[in-house]
């Protein structure tokens, strides 16, 4: 299992936009061969800054399944938009388990 992780600058004063496009982009991820599950959390600290989280069976799912789909470049229309600058996103492996 993978942990993506990116922290999301969406330009302030357009996040209800944001969130309600976001609505929208998560079937198209979810549909996608690998993927195990997303969380979205918006930072209380900085509301403008969003934690996007997603599992994918492997690393692959995301940098080549997902990413090189043509269900990407939906996902691009509805979200990219909104990111200033253009996050970075990192991918995790697990090395303790969750429950010990």
């Amino acid at each position: 299992m993978i942990t993506e992780h990116a922290l999301l600058p969406v330009i302030p004063g357009r996040e209800e936009e944001f969130e309600t496009a976001f609505r929208q982009a998560r079937p198209i991820i979810a549909s996608k061969p690998g993927f195990v599950s997303l969380s979205l959390s918006r930072s209380i600290e900085s509301p403008s800054t969003y934690l996007l989280l997603v599992e994918w069976e492997k690393l692959e799912d995301h940098t080549i399944g997902f990413r090189g789909s043509a269900e990407y470049q939906q996902w691009r229309s509805l979200l990219h938009q909104f990111y200033e600058p253009f996050p970075v996103v990192e991918h995790f492996a697990p090395v303790a388990p969750a429950n010990s």
